[in-house]
């Protein structure tokens, strides 16, 4: 394996061009998809980077519950500076292990805390709650899920805004933006160079559903002067998971955005464009860590195979 073994923990910082480049130039539902998906593989090689590192670096440390073989020299050759950095793995997969649980058992029980609140509220689809504290998001579940939105809210929206405000909420429940937001959150936790992915994907969903909005009213400077006047009274939703119409972050570049041109088709852009670039970057530094990690996970398996008797 050799220095192989360690490509994954650094080839996400092929991903950092896209986080802007690609937002600027794509479509948000491609740059959502894309981002996410770069995201997820990164983070799922890296930790396995970080575990064949931990088993190959402590193999040998006293009271090891591991198999006596899998301490033969030839497999710790495997790995450059096996000691050190198989005892500088196994603080840093714990570190990534708890975050990850810390962030889906967070999600969780904001989800089911948000779900026990609404569970006398009427309505199949629409959740208004009488609160003085502005605030929509929505709130994935069972039949779709539903919108939740305050009474302080809708009472500082036009109608034509509340219309605009529920189109925006409903685009993030039917594309599962929840899921893609969760993704990026649990990628970002396992490898801190996919954090620049994280903020790319909270801005790219929320723009994903403006335009999603806009088609649906027809309006795109309806859909832009909603998400202003939202978010100058809006708070954001209790979770980062959770999709809000007005959350913290550039809320000007979406308005800015709304007010111009619609984006062009989804499409794959060309390789001369300083975004297809940034593309094509990413795609290659995924593959390749994606290589790196399954290479050296089958080395791996075949070295401790011949070194463990049977």
């Amino acid at each position: 394996m050799g220095l192989f073994v360690f490509l994954p923990l650094v080839l996400p910082l092929t991903a950092w061009p896209i986080a802007r480049l690609a937002e600027q130039h794509l479509h948000p539902r491609t740059a959502t998809r894309l981002f996410a998906g770069v995201a997820a593989v990164m983070a799922l090689c890296s930790t396995v980077c970080l575990a064949l590192v931990m088993v190959v670096g402590t193999a040998q440390l006293p009271g090891n519950p591991l198999p006596d073989g899998w301490s033969d020299p030839e497999v710790r050759a495997a790995v450059p500076f096996d000691e050190v950095v198989g005892k500088a793995a196994i603080p840093a997969l714990v570190a990534v292990v708890v975050a990850c649980a810390r962030t889906l058992w967070r999600h969780g029980r904001v989800r089911r805390r948000a779900h026990r609140a609404l569970a006398g509220v009427r309505g199949t689809t629409v959740a208004v709650l009488p609160d003085e504290t502005p605030y929509a998001y929505a709130l994935p579940g069972a039949r779709g899920g539903r919108v939740v939105v305050s009474t302080a809210l809708l009472q500082r929206l036009e109608p034509a805004e509340r219309r605009a405000l529920f189109a925006h909420e409903r685009a993030h429940l039917a594309a599962r933006h929840h899921r893609l937001l969760l993704t990026v959150q649990l990628a970002a936790r396992a490898n801190p160079f996919l954090r620049p992915l994280r903020a790319a994907v909270s801005y790219t969903a929320e723009r994903w559903a403006d335009e999603d909005a806009a088609r649906t009213v027809g309006d795109r400077r309806l859909v832009a002067r909603a998400v202003g006047r939202a978010a100058l009274v809006s708070r954001g939703t209790p979770v980062a998971t959770l999709a809000g119409f007005a959350v913290p972050g550039p809320v000007p570049r979406r308005v800015a955005a709304l007010l111009g041109p619609a984006p062009p088709v989804p499409r794959w852009p060309s390789l001369f464009t300083s975004a297809g670039l940034a593309v094509w970057c990413a795609a290659v530094g995924t593959a390749v860590s994606a290589m790196s990690s399954a290479n050296s996970a089958v080395t791996m398996v075949l070295i401790l195979h011949a070194a463990t008797p049977l």
